[in-house]
């Protein structure tokens, strides 16, 4: 039995770095691509490992995009919509978990709806709205489409339903008015939760491509992701270049990801459960 055991426990793990190396292969192929030259990466059969390791295709993609205002662009884009969700979520979460009112539950389901429905069919009226308001090539036009967040209000709606309500009865004894319940006992039990939204709402924001394209179409008031898009040309694209690019633009998400892994799987095991 214990042989058995020892034997399925290996076939996991096998099984698991097989999985580690499919998911890590794609990162490792973009970081030695950027190393390549351009014939080199349409070489056929292709070689993994460049010939010469040079980085002048990581000081090509510096000077073909502004990289300082692209990443100033993304990170104020990331932390305003952050803001936002974080406020106006945690709100409507609340509301929708512990308070009664009038169609509560018409209004709760428009927010499940808009969650099934994709989201490029709203690009079109946001950019009319953000055109009439004059404000497209800025960064309201970028932080617009997060401003309020479907995903987020149910996120932290099953964060507050999972509180008992005995607690914020007891702050209502003890002389609590609605707001002060919600600020100063619930807001606070759910520091982890609103760490995962943080970090799932700066990688939605981080990731966006279409409408950063749509909104912005200025290079310098534009995002990484849709600053990156210029790299690839319309009939032939110089790989090394695109893949230097998106080297330097994946960086600050990876050391986000590495400072806030902790709160992200807690957020996320929290919610999960009652």
């Amino acid at each position: 039995m214990k042989q058995k055991k020892n034997i399925s426990t290996l076939l996991v793990y096998i099984a698991l770095i097989l999985g580690s190396v499919v998911m890590i292969f794609p990162f490792v192929w973009m970081l030695l691509t950027s190393f390549k030259t351009n014939a080199e990466v349409m070489q056929i059969p292709p070689t993994i490992l460049p010939s010469d390791w040079n980085f002048d295709s990581f000081t090509k993609a510096l000077s073909l995009l502004p990289f300082g205002n692209l990443y100033f662009n993304t990170a104020v884009m990331i932390i305003l919509r952050v803001l936002c969700a974080v406020v106006f979520c945690s709100m409507a979460g609340y509301a929708f978990a512990k308070l009664n009112f009038k169609g509560k539950n018409i209004l709760f389901l428009l927010i499940i709806v808009q969650q099934m429905i994709p989201g490029q069919i709203f690009i079109i009226p946001q950019y009319q709205m953000i055109a009439k308001l004059g404000m497209t090539d800025t960064m309201f036009s970028l932080v617009f489409p997060g401003v309020v967040s479907a995903f987020g209000t149910f996120f932290l709606r099953q964060a507050y339903m999972g509180i008992p309500d005995e607690i914020g009865e007891a702050a209502y004894l003890d002389g609590c008015n609605r707001w002060q319940i919600f600020t100063k006992v619930m807001f606070p039990l759910t520091k982890a939760s609103i760490a995962a939204l943080s970090v799932f709402t700066a990688v939605f924001a981080y990731t966006d491509l279409m409408w950063p394209l749509v909104a912005n179409t200025n290079i310098n008031s534009t995002t990484l992701s849709a600053g990156l898009s210029s790299l690839n040309g319309q009939f032939s694209t110089n790989y090394p270049v695109l893949m230097a690019g998106s080297l330097l633009a994946m960086l600050p998400m990876v050391v986000l990801y590495l400072f806030f892994q902790k709160q992200f799987i807690e957020g996320v095991a929290m919610t999960g459960g009652k």
